[in-house]
């Protein structure tokens, strides 16, 4: 890859912090005032934690299954498995214990880290509590394990949208694909106070609200657990939150909120599932600050965002970050602006995966020739900006036509009653299928299909309109089509 010089992700993270000791790390930020974490603090209880788990039994390489809540306790057991060479797999801890039982009997990990209340799998391995990993972080400080970069670091399950949840296995390296993130999507500085609205427990936030500002010595706050969405403008503003994470769904609740201004805002990061240009349209009139969009997947970190040095353009997800090698494949290669085909990022990318344990056919099959396949479709513009498409299994036949989903929902999106939207293809007989609209808001069928005549070209019309409490949706907050299909299958059935 990019590097072989020996290295630590969780040593890469914590190394601008042992420039600032007593700069605040970490905020957890509660409605009476705030947990808070020096970087010293915060390193010291990283590598105490290395010590403890290894003292516990556990060798470098060993699996660690993580079922913790929303709490500080998460970050930083998972760093010090890390530092320690130890490979953790953070979980949902929505996640049932059969489910979780799925997933441990495929890792066979060597330890179970229990979070009160968070459901365990039925396996044999020995189970270690939260409250003793307390312990550990006042422990002799471990040395951070130095490896090859290439080596495994950490295991994460794929949303399982399009069928059973993968185990995705990532390097150390990892760790510097993200620092191309630092001005190709976040503008992300020293002086920064980054507030993610999400929970500890979640990959979005232990990346972009956690880690990353870590790993340049800025200031990461979280909401305490319990806080309620609509509080959290209030704690930005009260705490001097300079950017604001989370995904589209959250901005979507806080525009139906009253809060006061945010004065020392520069700018938003969404990421999770597709931001409507609409919601983008509506929190950049609200607050005055745009908010910036970013792509990845869990086989690769992300790619292709917007940024506060390139927003971008009307109806694109942005650009390719720098550094950053993309494409739109078409069979004998990469196309010309203008003509859609398979997203792909080039395969030497420090963020891409390992690949799937223990599948090396499934691995196999999402690379062609030097290119990893996204599995998305999409079309890149003249000036550099990508044009999503929808998901490669997601695209819609319509009476001979491909349709992308965004394209429909982004209009029905706009109407002040649509609420969620979605759209899939529908199986109605044998070789036969229409589009159908699904929408959780007050508007009407009939305003929504006047929207739809007036704006939509007749085959791109939804034949169906099905309103619905909420939107099914993955772990990670995206829009789950497969169950909206398996949904309506069994209602006919």
């Amino acid at each position: 890859m990019t590097t072989r010089r020996a290295m630590n992700l969780a040593e890469h993270v914590l190394a601008a912090g042992g420039d600032l000791p007593d700069k605040l790390a970490l905020s957890v930020l509660g409605p009476d005032g705030s947990e808070d974490w020096t970087h010293a603090a915060l390193r010291r209880a990283v590598l105490g934690t290395a010590t403890g788990l290894l003292q516990a039994g556990l060798q470098p390489g060993d699996r660690l299954l993580m079922r913790v809540g929303n709490r500080p306790a998460f970050p930083i057991a998972y760093l010090g498995a890390i530092a320690a060479g130890i490979v953790p797999v953070p979980t949902s801890a929505q996640l049932t214990a059969p489910e979780v039982t799925r997933i441990a009997a495929r890792l066979a990990p060597a330890l179970i880290l229990a979070g009160a209340g968070v459901p365990l799998p039925d396996h044999p391995a020995h189970v270690l509590t939260e409250a003793a990993l307390a312990g550990f972080a006042d422990l002799p400080p471990a040395a951070f394990a130095q490896g090859d970069p290439d080596r495994l670091a950490y295991i994460v399950f794929t949303s399982g949208s399009s069928g059973q949840p993968r185990a995705v296995m990532h390097a150390h390296r990892a760790i510097l694909a993200r620092g191309m993130m630092m001005e190709g999507w976040y503008g992300l500085h020293c002086s920064d106070r980054l507030l993610h609205a999400g929970a500890f427990n979640w990959t979005f936030t232990l990346g972009t609200g956690l880690m990353d500002p870590w790993t340049i010595g800025a200031t990461a706050m979280i909401p305490a657990e319990g806080t309620p969405i609509e509080r959290i403008p209030h704690l930005a503003a009260r705490h001097g939150a300079t950017i604001l994470a989370g995904a589209p769904g959250i901005f979507r609740r806080l525009l139906r909120a009253d809060w006061p201004p945010i004065p020392t805002l520069r700018h938003a990061l969404a990421a999770g599932e597709r931001l409507d240009p609409t919601l983008r349209a509506a929190w950049t009139a609200r607050t005055g600050t745009d908010i910036h969009e970013a792509m990845g997947a869990s086989e690769i970190s992300t790619f292709l965002s917007s940024s506060p040095a390139r927003p971008a353009p009307p109806g694109t997800a942005g650009f390719p970050q720098p550094g950053r090698h993309v494409a739109v494949l078409g069979e004998d290669g990469p196309l010309p602006p203008g003509q859609p085909g398979a997203l792909a990022v080039r395969r030497d990318d420090p963020g891409l995966f390992l690949g799937y344990l223990d599948d090396a056919p499934a691995t196999a099959a999402c690379h062609r020739g030097d290119w990893f396949l996204t599995g998305d479709q999409a079309q890149a513009e003249a000036g550099g900006a990508i044009t999503l498409l929808g998901r490669s299994d997601d695209i819609m036949n319509a009476g001979g036509f491909r349709v992308a989903p965004p394209e429909i929902e982004e209009l029905l999106a706009t109407h002040p009653g649509a609420g969620d939207v979605a759209v899939a293809e529908l199986p109605v007989g044998p070789g036969a299928s229409i589009i159908a609209a699904f929408w959780t808001g007050p508007a009407t069928e009939a305003q929504l299909q006047a929207l739809a005549e007036e704006a939509l070209a007749r085959y791109k019309q939804p034949r169906a309109w099905i309103r619905l409490a909420a939107l099914p949706r993955t772990p990670t907050g995206k829009i789950n089509r497969r169950a909206l299909r398996e949904a309506h299958r069994k209602d006919r059935s």
